[in-house]
């Protein structure tokens, strides 16, 4: 068997985690119960059930990193220790495992968004789905943080929650229009990163002045103001769509531009889309940044942060099944979430060829396959 960094193992960044059941119930480790519901998450299982079989299956290659004093527990006890356990600190357990994999790779790319678990509510007891917003290392394919939103909130409180999670120094942090506030860009800024943040109708001042400044430009032929443009086209699948960009630097006639700190570049990006058989379709969308950078950059920016949603979350539903999980009681639908997070971003780490689908199989296969997944490799 691989042998496991000492300073990405599980062991070590979990060490501190409070176990929440009481002393005379503690048949099990709870690091064992936290290592085994992650290989077997990674290998494959959707559940309680599934997770407690594979590790029976895999009793003795787990043996030779485990401890099991009473063997393997039941299914109701995963279930029952993963549904007490505090989801804000098996997060920040997660968070010291993240940042020793993620030191010295650079973070410069992070979106932030967010997810419903959609099967996740529980009508009987008026329990809404849970929605998460996470964090999510657009090169390197790292979820880097997660924050569940009230029930009776929204994103905008979360998000600052989750900023103060991260180390976003150096770093361009992308959020659709729900993080569009005046006090998550400052929050960016004075952590030292970037912001990129789209601008839709929930800041409607805003978006008016950023349309006229940008139909003020195109009137003018951008006599005026310092900008740029870009354009890129793709093509596949049927599909041909067209996107120019375009970026107005240190733009004039922004209300309370003071506010939006550093405030350096608006930018709109005009799209068309052509589809066999189909009308086109055409749309404009704003952004506001703190980065005095290209049209180009931009682009580039924005683009990255769609891979929050095909990296991570359609991954999620694809090959974790995620939407279709049904786990509602107490903790366990976020801490099940946090497990495939984990789960996700190990197997984003394997150096093997191949799609995530596939190295869950693999990993179930071959045991060496794991360990190398487990290890960061």
């Amino acid at each position: 068997m691989t042998q496991l960094d000492p300073t990405l193992a599980i062991h070590t960044h979990f060490a501190d985690l409070k176990d929440p059941r009481i002393d005379r119930t503690r048949r099990h480790d709870l690091l064992d119960i936290v290592v085994i519901a992650l290989c077997a998450v990674i290998c494959g299982a959707d559940g309680w059930v599934d997770i407690a079989a594979y590790g029976v299956a895999k009793q003795d290659w787990l043996k030779t990193f485990l401890t099991l004093p009473h063997g393997i527990p039941s299914h109701d006890t995963f279930r029952r220790v993963f549904c007490l356990l505090d989801p804000a600190a098996f997060v920040d357990c997660f968070q010291h495992w993240i940042d020793a994999l993620s030191a010295g790779l650079g973070l410069k790319r992070i979106a932030i968004d967010g997810k419903t678990l959609r099967r996740s509510f529980d009508r009987a007891t008026g329990k809404a789905a849970l929605h998460l917003v996470s964090a999510w290392a657009t090169e390197q394919h790292l979820v880097l943080g997660q924050v569940a939103v009230d029930a009776k909130s929204n994103e905008i409180t979360a998000i600052p929650k989750l900023l103060e999670m991260l180390d976003v120094s150096g770093a361009i942090v992308t959020i659709d229009a729900m993080g569009c506030q005046k006090e998550i860009a400052t929050k960016i800024r004075n952590g030292g990163g970037d912001y990129v943040l789209t601008v839709k109708d929930n800041q409607p001042n805003l978006l008016e002045d950023i349309q006229l400044c940008f139909a003020d430009a195109l009137d003018s032929g951008f006599a005026g103001p310092q900008h740029s443009q870009h354009e890129e086209v793709y093509a596949g699948h049927g599909r041909v769509e067209k996107h120019l960009v375009y970026t107005i630097l240190h733009p004039e006639g922004i209300r309370d531009k003071a506010l939006w700190k550093d405030l350096k570049a608006i930018t709109m990006i005009y799209s068309e889309r052509q589809e066999a058989g189909k009308d086109t379709t055409i749309e404009t969308r704003y952004y506001i940044g703190s980065k005095a950078a290209a049209a180009k950059a931009y682009a580039g920016y924005v683009r990255g942060h769609w891979g929050i949603e095909n990296g991570l979350h359609w991954v999620l539903d694809v090959s974790f099944d995620e939407d279709r999980s049904r786990m509602r009681t107490d903790h366990s639908a976020e801490n099940m979430a946090l497990l495939r997070r984990l789960a996700l971003s190990l197997l984003k780490q394997h150096g093997g060829k191949g799609s995530v689908r596939g190295k869950r199989k693999q990993s179930g296969w071959n045991d060496q396959v794991l360990a190398e997944v487990l290890g960061g490799n």
